[in-house]
């Protein structure tokens, strides 16, 4: 028999809530197994939530733009007798009945209304509310042209530009000039929380090389002449992580309840910067997978982030990750460990530099920096340096990455 509350599901790893977007079932609307019932803003991505099992909506708790936490009622259900609806519902006096079927009128399921549960919170869309905090409005000073007075998204976006275009009107709250406050995104909240526990509970330690890719730079170079669309120097560096790992399993590891849990599956999440998170989707089995075929993936998956179309099921089971930002032209930086996982490589930009060549003499090469951020409870300096002198000899012979 079905669970007589719809909970908030958990729909990835790191999630702790999500805001409802928008109920696509409305209250007493029927709903069969694999049919969607929310559509919700997770710290991940925009996903729809299907029914597990056929059922009907009895009452719904938790509005449209409301954050709700993993595991929190959002919704009574009605099964299949209307149990749950009889009991959370009062007896109708004679007076409530509904008339009999041959005079009764066909009526509309009206939607709850957005803020009717919250006594004095602005009356606002979903989308209006999204848009007042990554613009700074506030939505109690707004005079909403929506029916019923509901504050649209036209109405933030004209406060915001007519704020924009008289600073004078809002006067300095301090001598540090206007404040403009932004509530995080679950999105962002999340980061937050879990970037706060990697630094207050992991004891790191970073190891860094300089690496020779040299051989990698040129295979691009050639293959952008043959107007091929060849792998970044990013896919060498994920496929040579990888084979790493394979090497080196304590890495591909995470530390949960003082265990060491090691995988036999080599997952490396690759870091993606949006305009308003960094998300990490998940290349399964990158160390069985070719180079064109880690490649191909990898576009995708970083297209899919930024568009943040991808499935919940794309940012789950990492094992590793992989933090590049040498697009941006920074040479070297530390990363933080995304826990339960106990390491994550920070790949700078490639760099023509002078070194010395095997006859003494003095040659360009272009030098990558890598650094290593490690879980010490789980290895240790030694392992972290003979992991990176592997991943070095790889890059610096490509060759075999690129079979």
């Amino acid at each position: 028999m079905p669970p007589r509350q719809l909970t908030m599901p958990k729909l990835s790893d790191s999630m702790a809530d999500a805001v409802i977007l928008r109920w696509l079932k409305a209250a007493g609307e029927a709903f069969e197994r694999g049919e969607g019932l929310i559509e919700v803003e997770t710290d991940k991505a925009t996903v729809i939530y299907e029914a597990e099992w056929d059922g009907r909506l009895d009452a719904i708790l938790a509005p449209e733009g409301a954050t709700v936490a993993v595991g929190e009622p959002i919704a009574t259900l009605a099964n299949g007798d209307d149990a749950a609806g009889r009991e959370s519902r009062p007896a109708a006096s004679p007076a409530e009945r509904p008339a009999p079927p041959s005079a009764a009128v066909p009526a509309v399921k009206a939607r709850p209304a957005v803020d009717d549960a919250a006594p004095g919170r602005p009356v606002a869309t979903p989308v209006a509310r999204r848009t007042a905090v990554e613009l700074g409005v506030s939505l109690h000073e707004l005079a909403g042209t929506g029916p019923g007075g509901r504050i649209t998204v036209e109405d933030v976006t004209r406060a915001a530009a007519e704020t924009t275009a008289a600073p004078s009107a809002r006067a300095p709250l301090s001598a540090k000039g206007e404040v403009s406050i932004h509530e995080p995104t679950p999105t962002q909240a999340t980061i937050a929380r879990r970037m706060t526990e990697s630094a207050t509970t992991i004891p790191v330690f970073t190891v860094s090389t300089d690496v020779d890719v040299s051989q990698i730079v040129a295979s691009r170079r050639e293959a952008r002449e043959r107007s091929e669309e060849a792998p970044s120097v990013n896919d060498f560096v994920v496929k040579a992580a990888a084979a790493t790992l394979r090497e080196f399993p304590r890495f591909n590891a995470s530390y949960v309840d003082g265990k060491v849990e090691c995988y036999s599956r080599v997952n490396v999440g690759i870091a993606v910067a949006t305009d308003d998170a960094l998300l990490v989707p998940v290349v399964r089995d990158a160390d069985r997978k070719s180079l064109a075929e880690l490649a191909e993936e990898t576009r995708a998956l970083a297209d899919g982030a930024r568009r943040r179309t991808l499935r919940p099921e794309d940012f789950h089971d990492g094992t590793f990750t992989v933090s590049n930002l040498g697009m941006f032209g920074v040479r070297a930086f530390t990363a933080i460990i995304d826990p339960p996982q106990v390491a994550i490589l920070a790949v700078g930009g490639a760099r023509r530099a002078p070194v010395e060549d095997d006859a003494g003499g003095v040659a360009f090469s272009d030098l990558l920096t890598v650094t290593l951020s490690c879980d010490h409870r789980v290895v240790y300096g030694a392992d972290g340096a003979r992991f990176l002198f592997r991943l070095r000899e790889l890059l610096e012979r490509p060759l075999a990455l690129a079979l």
